[in-house]
């Protein structure tokens, strides 16, 4: 459970760091316009109407594959060693870790850009978002409602289902608002950010979780 923990937690940390560095070199760059992968496109130039332009590129693209690694073994590792949840349970964690690492995999080897349009690999990009993002929030959901298991804090267990929905809810708000001319509640990337932040601050939340509870164990 510690490593787990020690997992998550850098997992997070490392985000967020990896993603501060990469936009502080970025000209201009927007967190509520731009997208989070606008950060990982290699090419200059433009997409979307948005100005890309990404110096540091390489380390976002290494933020989000590091990020996929570290979330999916933590979430396996769980998945394996905590014998006191369901079995259900225990599946649907390793599953779900597994797929946010293959969507963001994805994300990180296949870019959001113009040259992805035209060669294609735009649909493996936009196809690892979304299943990233989804099995990232559907994640917090279980931990939520089947951490009763673990001991875990009243508090662990809403905040987590809270966070799961309100990661889901920004991604549909998303969809809707970047494909609709008439639905324009906030820009892309504040509904982007609102989808993923939450799976970042589930992670983190989860592993100093963990941390406490392997810390008290010792105790």
């Amino acid at each position: 459970m510690g490593l787990s923990a020690l997992l998550w937690i850098l997992g997070g940390v490392g985000w967020l760091t990896g993603e501060a560095i990469t936009a502080a070199a970025y000209p201009r760059y927007s967190y509520a316009t731009n997208y989070i992968s606008d950060l990982g496109v290699p090419e200059v130039g433009s997409f979307q109407g948005r100005a890309i332009d990404s110096p540091l590129h390489a380390v976002m693209n290494t933020t989000f594959i590091g990020h996929g690694i570290l979330f999916g073994l933590a979430g396996v590792l769980v998945a394996v060693l905590v014998r006191s949840a369901s079995s259900r349970v225990r599946a649907a964690v390793g599953v779900l870790a597994a797929l946010h690492f293959v969507g963001i995999l994805l994300v990180g080897l296949f870019h959001g850009s113009e040259a992805s349009v035209e060669s294609g690999a735009i649909v493996l990009h936009v196809s690892g978002a979304a299943v990233a993002i989804l099995s990232g929030n559907v994640l917090a959901i279980v931990a939520g409602t089947g951490s009763s298991a673990l001991r875990a804090p009243r508090a662990y267990r809403v905040v987590s289902v809270v966070l799961g929905v309100v990661g889901i809810v920004s991604l549909v708000m998303l969809l809707v608002d970047s494909s609709s001319s008439v639905v324009d509640v906030f820009p892309d990337g504040v509904w982007e950010r609102a989808s993923v932040y939450t799976i970042v601050a589930w992670e983190l939340m989860t592993g100093v979780t963990l941390a406490v509870s392997s810390l008290r164990g010792r105790g």
